[in-house]
């Protein structure tokens, strides 16, 4: 990750809605450091936007530049959230967390807990009596602890799986120190425990993917070349981006990575709301391993990690391919400096195949057009694993989430000749893979042609009147209230979501929707009185729909790092079962992808896709993408390929 921790302002604010510069991350740390945060001992978990209220920015009334900021104070081991008004200087709030609310992790504390467990002596010891006495390479690596009914007396703690490598480029994913965990409080920097169980074999043979290891690189794949004579066809203004109907605004947060706000789709001359607000809620990986340390594994890696934070800078060529336009990723370290991440977000064009088709064997003429989609992406470092997110916006108005996953699997030490009945077993010198999942979770704050929504569940229905038994039908059921929109895939019935306007019609007199495409509609496989199942109830099912409330922002809660799950988080506010009609309305859509692994899936992982659908349904009154050219391309020999032709 390129990174910059110098102090100069690199970008300006131009709207509302931009992430906080460099300069206001210094101000907002500044003032609180002269205020209420004096102590040396206060760290900083976040600097960043509070974000405008929506009413003012629909009305262009005057908004004042705010920052959210979450602290912790290491002496005391308590945490702060507080308000900073820029524009007058002044701390407008400043709250005192609960004993037992643990923000999350600071990217130094990975580095400090990691040095803290390798210079420890006990940690020393109990590796030596196994053998292993090069503390070079040992790779600690930094875990929650999560909740499973301990009373850890309001520490703040890290749990660190162990691995080692053979030599320094040796990945040490194929060499898991079994049964071994080291407990870190992060304010303290102390040891708190070791868990040193019976041991097992460290595996010892290579799982390295380095060109070095595995040998030269395959020569007859031919180059394949991206261009675009002309440039790319978007148009940026700071962090606003307008390409073909489309509009909106890229933000960027720690917690979430990246965010589109105020997209907007240009149809008849008139840009017309889709979205307000659409990112990452949260996530969370599960492992179904009944092993002592593998059963504690649960990672929320946004709420816990603030996976924004661990965003990659991106390179052309690697990550991106093409006319590409990056935006930075301006973030905070730990003691309230501005740091840059360098290319955090990529955005680019693409081909996409054809969009439409059609050929007309009684004249033998054809129409065709080819679609193309706009790429917004981040990837993230989750310690082992990578996770890239693309949200692709097509000229037809839909709107794809993506998240491919990739990375290295999160391994486990077996006896050689054992086979886990969780997991895959990868070589025959005791590693194996267990099976998990990666549920992901995207708020969707909507605004189909404007604030008031309401949802509707579509089933396909048999008719009881079916005499020639082949007729089927689509059929609308209105979800009036927060508890009556709790609800899960159905492929049986085909089933999916349409967000619509009611009092907005289309052609035909129906209220102008949006529909919600259910793909990788999975549930979490855990049981409801597992503590992660308890933490992470927006993953017991795929929709959930809320009355728009700023403060309901994450779908595990504001502060799931080391929590119950009992007071925070979708299934405690919808128990409120507000009305959802014509509404100001969030979507919340879970989705993930049950990780059997496979042989194949070692020893890097081959990329993995999950995502869904956001389709218009109704929300024009024909085919929007009519008036695309027959062809665009430079050569005027093909300049009519795709036209009419006889």
């Amino acid at each position: 990750m390129t990174i910059n921790t110098e102090t100069e302002a690199v970008v300006g604010v131009a709207h509302p809605l931009d992430p906080l510069s460099r300069a206001e991350i210094s101000r907002a740390a500044s003032i609180l450091k002269d205020g209420p945060a004096a102590a040396e001992t206060f760290r900083f978990i976040s600097v960043e936007l509070r974000e405008p209220d929506k009413e003012l920015l629909r009305t262009g009334a005057k908004t004042v530049r705010e920052a959210d900021a979450v602290l912790v104070n290491r002496a005391e081991g308590r945490s702060y959230e507080a308000i900073v008004d820029l524009d007058s200087g002044i701390v407008s709030k400043w709250t005192q967390l609960a004993a037992n609310i643990h923000p999350p992790f600071m990217l130094d504390e990975f580095a400090e807990g990691e040095e803290s467990c390798r210079k420890n002596p006990e940690v020393k010891a109990a590796l030596a009596k196994r053998g292993i006495t090069d503390m070079d390479l040992v790779c600690f690596e930094p875990w929650s602890v999560g909740y499973f009914g301990e009373d850890n007396e309001g520490r703040r703690l890290m749990r660190a799986l162990v691995f080692v490598r053979q030599e320094p480029d040796d990945s040490p994913y194929a060499h898991p120190i079994e049964n071994f965990i080291v407990i870190v409080d992060l304010n303290s920097g102390d040891v708190v425990k070791v868990e040193d169980d019976q041991a097992i074999p460290v595996p010892s043979a290579s799982g390295n993917y380095l060109p070095k290891y595995v040998g030269l690189a395959r020569t007859d794949l031919k180059p394949i070349s991206i261009t675009q004579p002309e440039g790319a066809s978007f148009k940026v203004t700071g962090n606003h981006v307008q390409w073909a109907d489309w509009s909106f605004r890229v933000g960027f947060t720690p917690r979430e990575g990246l965010v589109l706000h105020q997209l907007r789709f240009r149809n008849k001359d008139t840009e017309r709301p889709v979205i307000n607000r659409a990112s990452l809620s949260e996530m969370v990986v599960p492992y179904g391993d009944t092993a002592p340390v593998q059963a504690k594994k649960n990672a929320f890696d946004s709420g816990e990690y603030n996976i924004g934070n661990m965003a990659n800078s991106l390179k052309l060529g690697c990550d991106c391919l093409g006319e590409i336009k990056y935006f930075d990723g301006i973030t905070t370290d730990s003691h309230g400096n501005p740091l840059t991440i360098e290319n955090a977000i990529c955005m680019h064009e693409e081909d996409d195949s054809i969009l439409w088709k059609h050929f007309d064997f009684r004249e033998g003429t054809a129409e065709t057009r080819r679609s193309r989609k706009l790429v917004i992406s981040f990837i993230a470092t989750v310690a082992n694993y990578e996770y890239a997110f693309y949200w692709h916006l097509f000229l037809d108005g839909s709107i794809e989430f993506l998240v491919k996953a990739t990375g290295i699997l999160s391994t486990a030490g077996q006896k050689p000749g054992e086979k886990s009945p969780y997991g895959q077993t990868l070589n025959n010198d005791g590693l194996y893979a267990p099976i998990h999942q990666h549920m992901f979770n995207v708020r969707m704050d909507f605004e189909i042609d404007g604030p008031k929504n309401a949802v509707y569940e579509v089933d396909m229905e048999i008719p009881k009147d079916n005499p020639t038994h082949t007729a089927f039908m689509a059929v609308d059921r209105l979800l009036e209230t927060e508890q009556a929109a709790i609800r899960k895939t159905d492929s049986s019935k085909h089933r999916f979501w349409k967000i619509a306007n009611r009092d907005s019609k289309n052609l035909v007199n129906e209220p102008v929707a949006y529909r919600l495409i259910p793909t990788n509609g999975i549930q979490l496989a855990a049981g409801d009185e597992s503590y992660v199942s308890k933490r992470a109830q927006f993953a017991r099912n795929n929709l959930w729909v809320t009355a728009y409330d700023r403060t309901e922002r994450f779908a595990a809660g504001e502060f799931p790092n080391q929590a119950t799950g009992a007071d925070d988080g979708l299934h405690i506010w919808t128990q409120a079962d507000r009305n959802i009609v014509d509404k100001d309305l969030v979507v919340w859509y879970t989705f993930g992808m049950h990780h059997v692994v496979r042989l194949e899936d070692w020893p890097v992982m081959p990329r993995q896709n999950i995502g869904f659908m956001l389709e218009p349904h109704g929300f024009f009154d024909q085919n929007p993408t009519l008036n695309l050219p027959s062809s665009i391309t430079a050569s005027t020999e093909s300049s009519h390929c795709c036209g009419t032709e006889k």
